[in-house]
């Protein structure tokens, strides 16, 4: 019966072919190691959130006098009502935790550079998405935090020239946030998650035009590939269980780890929150915000250092295959880096007062500087590499590089 099923559907529709194509029988290096799971954990984590979420929203009501009294009868009449919320919030920075980590992957592993620009670029734009989703959905429980954070957030946006006011007031609908920011914010925390699923399907797209990357940074021969399934299939399993563990135990133990304190509490306009902190996934950023004195720079930074990572195939100018694993300078560059987002979240979580202030504007510089020093340390790396001597394979691949620019620049 199943088998007539499927033959009636690829009859009309080229199912199998699809699957064959694209999943079981897709090329897939052989020498992918764990740090490739986080792009299918990212998947997984996004499914969770537009499940729990549609069941959050059965229940939730936005409406700025009920909103909190409907995320508090969700905890405790709704069956089950507390292992959904919990899940969602928990899944909110399982989430972050997963793209995070997909990225330093590939920035280490260099997997931006040409032909995967355009699978790098639309990462981004998720990254941007998945932002603008977080920081809408923080609104929601309408607590202490969600309501101030909110109120800080969108005032930046006053600093726009000629233009702020008006921006600030469309974003919330009003003068103040108020109910109509909390509906507005409610109709597109639920709509961006599948606009997200969207932009998935292009980003897969793209990554099957160019195919996976590798740890070796060389594409190999056809030879040398190998199914995804099973050998990756079972490998993803794997990691899923492993992060399933690891999420079980926030969601059942620990559920109020990424939750702040004063969201527990009903928003109060008359009543400010001692230090008023974003969720920990926007603390760098946070930092970078409040280590320019104007309000206007420090915003252009904040905004500045999001949409960065986009320019790295431009700013990368090294021809060396692999990322970080045949060059040292840039592998201690890039964990400089990972230090200086350490160090920027940790102030961005403090309040800005005493050495904190000077840490925050040595780390900030540090940030840009990594960026701006990036060009022209990678081609002087690249050089001196050279002359050391690089593997036979590398230095091919490099030979064959030069050849096609020779050739566009003949064509040209």
């Amino acid at each position: 019966m199943a088998g007539r099923i499927i033959d009636w559907i690829d009859q009309r529709f080229p199912l199998t072919k699809f699957i064959k194509h694209e999943l079981t029988e897709y090329p897939t290096p052989r020498n992918l190691s764990y740090w490739w799971n986080f792009g299918s954990l990212a998947g997984i984590v996004l499914v969770i959130q537009i499940v729990s979420g549609i069941f959050l929203a059965m229940h939730y009501k936005p409406d700025a006098l009920m909103a909190f009294d409907s995320v508090e009868h969700i905890m405790r009449n709704v069956n089950y009502g507390w292992l959904i919320r919990y899940m969602h919030s928990t899944g909110a920075s399982a989430f972050f935790i997963v793209i995070y980590i997909h990225m330093a992957r590939t920035l280490f592993y260099g997997s931006y550079r040409a032909p995967r620009e355009l699978m790098w670029w639309t990462g981004q734009v998720l990254l941007l998405m998945l932002m603008a989703t977080a920081f809408m959905g923080y609104l929601l429980p309408w607590g202490q935090m969600s309501y101030w954070g909110a109120q800080v957030i969108t005032s930046l946006f006053g600093a726009t020239p000629f233009i702020g006011d008006d921006v600030v007031r469309w974003l919330r609908g009003d003068f103040v946030v108020g109910d109509a920011t909390l509906t507005r914010f409610f109709a597109l925390h639920y709509l961006f998650p599948f606009l997200i699923v969207g932009m998935v399907v292009i980003h897969l797209v793209a990554l099957h035009m160019v195919k996976s990357s590798n740890p070796s940074g060389i594409n190999l021969a056809d030879k040398d590939n190998i199914p995804f399934h099973p050998y990756y299939t079972i490998k993803d399993l794997f990691g899923f269980g492993v992060f399933f563990i690891v999420f079980a135990y926030f969601v059942f133990y620990s559920p109020n780890t990424f939750i702040e304190a004063d969201n527990y509490e009903p928003a109060n306009p008359l009543k400010t929150p001692p230090h008023i902190v974003p969720e920990w996934y926007f603390l760098p950023f946070y930092a970078i915000l409040r280590a320019i004195p104007d309000l206007l720079g420090g915003v252009v930074a904040m905004g500045v250092s999001v949409v960065i990572f986009a320019l790295m195939p431009f700013l990368d100018r090294s021809r060396i295959p692999g990322g970080a694993k045949y060059r040292p300078i840039y592998r201690v560059m890039f964990v400089l880096f990972v230090i200086d987002i350490l160090v920027l979240s940790y102030v961005g979580l403090k309040p800005p007062s005493g050495s904190l202030v000077i840490v925050g504007q040595v780390a900030t510089f540090v940030y840009f500087s990594l960026f701006t020093l990036l060009p022209f340390i990678s081609r002087w790396e690249e050089r001196w590499l050279r002359k050391k001597g690089l593997p036979p394979e590398v230095e091919e691949l490099i030979r064959q590089e030069e050849e096609e620019a020779a050739k566009r620049g003949r064509r040209a």
